[in-house]
């Protein structure tokens, strides 16, 4: 039962990266490819009626976590406090951005809720990727649980690292390319005309650079946490994971190179869930690594809560996880096609 919850929060999480993903993406090349009033409204409006359901992944996924592995929730949410601090204040910044930009016509005023909007993208994605390096490297677990993690300390992945060293980094700029990239290729696909031909220009180029990011990303991570290839060695199916994912990432520059919007965009999201679950697989039954004892590390089974409540949760979930579902299948349906001149305001 432990690891059917392991599996549930891994595809919860993932569903929240692959779809409020493009909604970063979308902010990030914000500055770049809507260079008019209209294609900055035809940008927005493109995300307009799913960006704020698309959070809902990540509100349910820190749900499941605090219910299914209460202890691994306890020490990650204070050892990682500043980091979930920010990750609040960006979120709300972006949310006012998309809602107030429009209720005062005044230049200013929409360029300071673009300059918002764009930036707290951006460090989104950078803040999210930290974190999974982090992680990925492990942190200082003590013997109750918990750790404090300083911004920084030799800038080198070691017992005692800080938040931000050369593999972290590299993963929040790993994490910041791919979405751009996905945001690029989700605007090609919901828009036309010049701004359309922009997003398409910017999705090629980040596409390309998301293959040397990942390249880069894929060479670190065995040599900051070995023991992710131990867990792929001992059970070699799960190599299909990451190895589907990077044919979809190559199948989406192919698409993207034959102008197939809607296709580049769906292979670029299959890359981004595979590659994430490709790195939870290979963590289990690791949660938290602990960087000074492996002994004090949370796993699933440490830091599960007791079986009576897992097997219960599993009705009520599989209830509420199908609300969720059939409410965000629903939306996006309605919402299918390019961007139309009517849903601009």
């Amino acid at each position: 039962m432990e690891m059917a919850w392991f599996i549930i929060v891994t595809v919860m999480l993932a569903m929240y990266v692959v779809l409020d993903g493009f909604d970063f993406g979308v902010g990030m090349i914000y500055p770049f490819v809507a260079r008019t009033e209209a294609d900055r409204r035809t940008a927005l409006a493109s995300i307009g009626p799913v960006w704020n359901a698309n959070e809902v992944w990540l509100i349910a996924a820190g749900a499941v976590l605090f219910f299914a592995y209460p202890k691994a929730y306890a020490a990650g949410f204070s050892g990682f406090y500043l980091a979930l601090i920010l990750v609040l204040w960006l979120l709300i910044f972006r949310g006012l951005a998309l809602e107030l930009r429009a209720q005062v016509d005044h230049v200013l005023w929409k360029q300071g809720w673009d300059t918002a909007f764009a930036m707290s993208s951006v460090l989104l994605a950078i803040v999210f990727g930290t974190a999974l390096g982090n992680l990925i490297r492990g942190v200082p677990l003590n013997r109750d649980g918990y750790f404090f993690v300083p911004l920084w300390t030799d800038f080198r992945p070691g017992s005692e690292p800080g938040i931000l060293d050369w593999f972290t980094v590299l993963l929040g700029l790993t994490c910041t390319v791919i979405l751009a990239f996905h945001g690029a290729n989700y605007l090609a696909m919901k828009t036309e005309g010049v701004l359309h031909q922009r997003a398409v220009s910017g999705a090629w180029v980040l596409g390309w650079v998301s293959v040397g990011c990942t390249a880069l990303t894929v060479i670190a991570v065995p040599m900051v946490q070995p023991s992710l290839s131990l867990s792929f060695s001992r059970n070699p199916a799960v190599y299909l994971a990451p190895l589907i994912g990077v044919i979809a990432l190559g199948y989406s520059l192919y698409f993207r190179f034959r102008r197939r919007d809607t296709s580049a965009f769906l292979t670029g999201s299959v890359f981004i869930f595979l590659m994430l679950v490709s790195v939870m697989f290979g963590m289990y039954p690791y949660i938290l690594v602990s960087t000074t004892d492996q002994a004090l590390s949370l796993t699933v089974f440490n830091a599960s809560t007791d079986s009576y409540g897992l097997t219960t949760g599993i009705g009520w979930f599989v209830g509420g996880f199908l609300l969720i579902l059939i409410y965000q299948i629903y939306l996006h349906s309605q919402f299918l096609g390019k961007t139309r001149s009517d849903d601009v305001h």
